[in-house]
């Protein structure tokens, strides 16, 4: 099975924290990339590509609207991310089932 280059990676695309800030922005709704580059110390062009490696994955569409272009959230791929976390919330459950169990167990009596 081949594995997709890593910039079409849903999981090396969210890695990135700038990557992160701009799905949640985007989270408010469609935006132009000038309005999406305005709380980040960087160029709008760095903004571009991060934008670009978004799109490559499906996690954000672009749309253009005359000389403009807007960018919107598509949540869709990040069921990939989710459907990888469920094999180990069973793992966290049980940690935390013992974790509860041990506290009942030497809970301190209050005299």
């Amino acid at each position: 099975m081949s594995r997709p280059a890593a910039s079409a990676d849903v999981f090396v695309a969210i890695a990135d924290p700038t990557r992160r800030a701009l799905l949640d922005r985007l989270r408010l709704g469609e935006q132009p990339v000038k309005e999406l580059a305005e709380p980040f110390a960087m160029s709008l062009p760095a903004i571009s590509q991060h934008l670009q490696v978004l799109c490559e994955v499906g996690l954000v569409e672009m749309r253009k609207s005359g000389r403009q272009r807007l960018y919107r959230l598509n949540p869709e791929p990040l069921k990939q991310i989710s459907n990888w976390i469920v094999h180990y919330e069973q793992f966290w459950q049980e940690k935390l089932d013992a974790l509860g169990d041990y506290l009942e167990e030497n809970q301190c009596s209050e005299t």
